[in-house]
């Protein structure tokens, strides 16, 4: 049967579209679903939503209407949140307050505030603070009834005595929403404290009031007690990012801490943990999704210095927990970058070839705690030593010793300058060869850590080119110089000198562990400012003038080689006279070739702008503020762990293994109980006998001098599971 139809078939339902006398007319099947005018775009736009609800594709629809796809899923997605108010456009002027504001604008008026300062706070005349009031009253401010002490609020319940329950001081930057620019009504906090007033205080809508939660990430709230110490919450407080509601400052970035602490080498990493669950271990129902994550942490950074965060951090671990010994090591961290943009290159010492890349220049204590850092393009250690030792000196004060060890790389007269000029003492390797000793070498032995060692040393005083007098240490092993060490620390045996130099490989230690666990090479941003490259670079036309010299001094010595040679060599003397003029000439012309070569070579210079080469030589330099608020949070979480490491190795007393179980104890999971008055942490009991009695002892010193959250003012508690 060769029909279109068969009988029977019910007719195809057809979209159609017609316009007539300035109408739209919109039909499915021979039925007319719609009709509206052709310049009545709000009711074109809910036609357009009520056909896609009713089952027609998006792209269908969009061909019918002229639109694209993409429109009309903008659309859809209007009308699921504002319903049919975000279809049609709002006529006459925009409202001055949203009906968030205009609710909290009623709340503070009710609370007493001024229509002066609310109409400052929300960014509005005083003249619409009045009108509003007068159409509509304040909202009456409801006295809060006192919570029982027979029943403990149910979980997720915000008990009537509690601070949620009145009203919470705004911050400015609490009040707007980052993402939709709202603002959520709060109040002002209450003059006075009656006594058995809770002690918890938050910011955002985020924060736990109360109830029991279960956290795989427990075992990080251990380190918390270290940013209490370093006084973490102050030094977070003086950051100010983007307006926000949910999640305050002080939450997005003990988020994003205690993520690097966790393992998580970028900011994207955080969205493979539990939210809910790593929520509970910074005091919030659940962490920031990754798109606010970044976008906070992206509006802090634009607004933060970080090298002044890092000096506030390290002033306050050594002014808390002092390494107990002035030394201090530094050394330049090449991280190659393989992207596309014309980055400046380095030497990475890994490959043994120069990369594109960036240079971070740190500098850690005698413990290997990181103390300030510096990020640039590749240079030399010679060269970014200043601004970091500059900061080193403005975190210890103008008079405060100062013993500087770094390697090879900075074993220039300029960085011994440098260390003299900031009052600071070094100690660095003598860059190759060795040169010879004239002091008797002496057995010298020094104990460390319960082991006494010696050695043999030559010590004795010399003087560098372009710095001045300093002092030589010679280490032989089997009667034959191996190394040596200069400083210029005249006071300290040699051995100690010697020792402190080994020691530097802590500092590499740093490294390795740092970009291994808190994602140090990261990259954090791929801004970066692309402008005319204005390097010095090396000259091509005074490598080819060198290469003409260095031909013509080649031809003189030859012709000057010829001249003996002519006359020890084989014919009569009638024969060797003949040849001498022409021996002669050779001579004279190499000579003024060489001295032509010689003076064309001195105008040319040695360096010139990359652009003078190529006027089209571009220079990526990559955006740093961004990175340098992250590279202080993954700093910050290196030493928070190192310090939980070194309390809880001294009840473990295992000096090989000790920081891989801490760093194991980061991931043990338990239970988190908030209630109005503390926060306790119920860790689960590990497996291995030793390390559930160190933890046990290690709990038990931290509830000594308790610690808080950053922005709650409840205590923090640790306990270990039962068996």
């Amino acid at each position: 049967m060769d029909h279109a139809e068969l009988d029977g078939m019910p007719e195809p339902v057809v979209l159609a579209l017609v316009v007539c006398d300035g109408r739209c007319l919109v039909s499915v099947g021979r039925s007319l679903v719609y009709r509206f005018d052709v310049d009545d775009i709000g009711m074109r736009n809910l036609a357009i939503v009520a056909l896609t609800d009713a089952g027609r594709r998006v792209d269908e629809v969009a061909a019918l209407f002229g639109l694209t796809a993409t429109y009309v899923s903008m659309l859809r997605g209007r009308a699921r949140a504002q319903g049919s108010a975000g279809l049609v456009r709002r006529r006459g002027r925009p409202r001055k307050l949203s009906d968030r504001q205009v609710s909290q604008a009623r709340v503070w008026s009710g609370q007493g505030q001024t229509q002066q300062v609310i109409a400052d706070r929300l960014g509005v005349a005083q003249s619409v603070i009045s009108d509003l009031l007068a159409r509509l009253a304040p909202v009456p401010v409801q006295e809060p009834l006192p919570a029982t002490d027979a029943t403990e609020p149910a979980e997720g319940t915000v008990p009537a005595g509690s601070v949620l329950a009145a009203p919470v001081a705004a911050q400015p930057h609490d009040d707007v929403e980052a993402i939709m620019g709202e603002v959520e009504p709060v109040g002002s906090e209450p003059v006075g404290t009656p006594p058995g007033t809770p002690v918890a205080g938050f910011a955002g809508s985020a924060r736990i009031a109360t109830g029991a939660h279960r956290c795989r990430y427990a075992g990080a709230m251990l380190l918390f007690p270290y940013l209490h110490r370093v006084g973490a919450e102050a030094i977070f407080g003086t950051l100010t990012g983007g307006p926000a509601r949910r999640y305050d400052d002080l939450a997005v970035l003990s988020t994003a801490t205690i993520s690097f602490a966790l393992g998580t080498d970028t900011v994207e990493g955080t969205k493979h943990l539990r939210r809910a669950e790593a929520g509970a271990a910074v005091g919030l129902a659940m962490t920031p999704e990754l798109a606010t994550l970044r976008a906070r942490l992206s509006a802090l950074a634009d607004n933060a210095d970080p090298l002044r965060l890092q000096r506030a951090f390290a002033a306050g671990m050594l002014a808390t927990d002092p390494a107990g010994e002035a030394v201090y090591f530094v050394d330049d961290h090449f991280v190659a970058y393989s992207g596309a943009r014309p980055v400046a290159k380095g030497w990475n010492t890994k490959r043994r070839h120069a990369q594109p890349g960036r240079d971070d220049t740190l500098v850690v204590d005698a413990r290997g705690r990181a103390v300030v850092f510096g990020s640039g393009e590749p240079t030399g250690l010679a060269s970014t030593l200043p601004g970091v030792l500059a900061q080193l000196r403005k975190i210890l004060g103008p008079d405060a010793p100062i013993l500087l060890g770094f390697d090879r790389g900075g074993a220039y007269p300029a960085a011994f300058t440098t260390c003299r000029d900031a009052g600071a003492g070094w100690v660095t390797y003598r860059r190759a060869p060795l040169v010879a000793t004239t002091a008797t070498p002496v057995q010298a032995s020094i104990s460390r850590a319960g082991v006494q060692v010696q050695v043999m040393l030559a010590d004795e005083a010399m003087q560098i080119k372009g710095y001045g007098a300093a002092r030589q240490l010679t280490l032989f092993e089997n009667d034959a110089p191996v190394l040596q060490v200069l400083t210029s620390d005249t006071t300290a045996t040699a051995v100690d000198l010697l020792y402190w130099l080994r020691a530097r490989w802590r500092i590499e230690n740093m490294f390795k562990y740092a970009s291994e666990h808190n994602g140090i090479d990261a990259l954090a941003d791929y801004a970066m400012d692309i402008g005319p490259d204005t390097r010095m670079v090396k000259n091509p036309a005074r490598l080819a003038s060198r290469k003409t010299l260095a031909t013509a001094q080649a031809e003189l010595a030859t012709a000057e080689r010829a001249l003996p040679q002519l006359l020890n060599g084989q014919g009569t003397p009638k024969q060797k006279n003949a040849a001498l003029p022409g021996a002669h000439r050779r001579i004279e012309a190499a000579t003024a070739a060489v001295e032509d070569a010689k003076t064309a070579l001195r105008p040319v210079p040695a360096k010139v702008l990359a652009t003078d080469l190529d006027p089209g030589a571009k220079r990526a330099r990559p955006r740093l503020a961004r990175r340098g608020l992250q590279m202080v949070l993954r700093l910050l979480a290196f030493n928070a762990e190192a310090w939980l490491a070194e309390h809880f190795n001294a009840y473990l007393a295992d000096p090989d293994e000790y920081r891989a179980i801490a760093r194991n104890l980061l991931h043990l999971g338990g239970q988190v109980d908030y209630t109005t008055q503390t926060i306790t942490v119920t860790l689960d009991r590990p497996d291995s006998p030793r390390v559930a009695r160190a933890l046990q002892l290690l709990t038990e010193e931290l509830n000594a001098t308790p610690a808080r959250l950053p922005g709650d003012r409840r205590p923090l508690t640790y306990q270990l599971a039962g068996t």
